[in-house]
Order: structure tokens, then C-alpha cells, then sequence
């Protein structure tokens, strides 16, 4: 089934929470950003072959790694952060999606609305951090 979403669409609390159109927003939008990072991670290994790796100076190479380092970190959160936008896709596709993985409480369309990977409510997000840091302070 495909939902055609009106232009300009945004998901309001007067709908019924998590509605398919909510539903298929957040679904575009997720595909959107997926598609965004996959096509920067392209241009990076792009630019990183094409980069001329025999730089005469050493202090030219060392800048050139560094920077190469750095991007390739990003990188990497952008591929740790696709495989969460992968997790959110299946929970929109399982019907679980917007509800909050310790609670089961909606999450809510602002905190979607910013974060469309959240798995906690606020509450939650915010103990889970409280348990985490004891536990580092421990």
C-alpha cells in the first residue's frame, strides 16, 4: 500500500498517533537521510582515491593523513548511523516504530521530528544516560 503524502507534509498531534501517514513520513525521511549519508560516504572514498598520497613535503603528507583520519572517522559514524536509520526503517515496516523501546509509551512526533533513530522517550533516554554514567563513576 502507498500513501501519497501531501506536499509540504508534517505530521500533526491532532492524527492519530503513528498513522500511516506519520508513518510513511518518517519512512521518506529516514530513506532521505539513509541515501544522504550513503552518497557522502561515496564521495569521500571518491576523494580518497583520486588523492595524491606522494607528497614531497612531510609536513604536506602528515597534514593529507591527518585529514584523511579524520574523514574516515565520520565515515564511520555515518555508517554506524545507517545501520540505526536501517533499525528505524524496520520498526516503521513492523508497525513498531514512534513507541518507545522501555516503555512502550510514544515517543513523541517532536522528538521523532529531531531524532527520527530514537528508541526511548525522553524519560527514558535520560535514566538510561543517569544508569550509564554510575556506572562509569562506579
Amino acid at each position: 500500500m502507498t500513501i501519497e503524502l501531501p506536499e509540504g507534509y508534517k505530521p500533526s498531534p491532532k492524527e492519530d498517533y503513528m498513522s500511516p501517514m506519520h508513518l510513511e513520513y518518517f519512512r521518506q525521511k529516514l530513506l532521505s537521510w539513509r541515501a544522504e549519508l550513503l552518497q557522502e560516504s561515496e564521495n569521500t572514498i571518491s576523494h580518497l582515491k583520486e588523492e595524491n598520497w606522494q607528497e614531497p613535503d612531510i609536513n604536506d603528507r602528515a597534514s593529507l593523513e591527518t585529514d584523511a583520519a579524520l574523514e574516515l572517522r565520520t565515515r564511520d559514524r555515518y555508517r554506524k548511523l545507517v545501520n540505526k536509520i536501517d533499525s528505524a526503517l524496520s520498526r516503521v515496516a513492523d508497525g513498531t516504530y514512534g513507541y518507545c523501546d522501555d516503555t512502550g509509551e510514544e515517543i513523541g512526533l517532536f522528538r521523532l521530528e529531531a531524532r527520527p533513530i530514537a528508541t526511548l522517550t525522553v524519560e527514558a533516554q535520560e535514566k538510561h544516560e543517569r544508569l550509564e554514567k554510575q556506572r562509569r563513576d562506579d
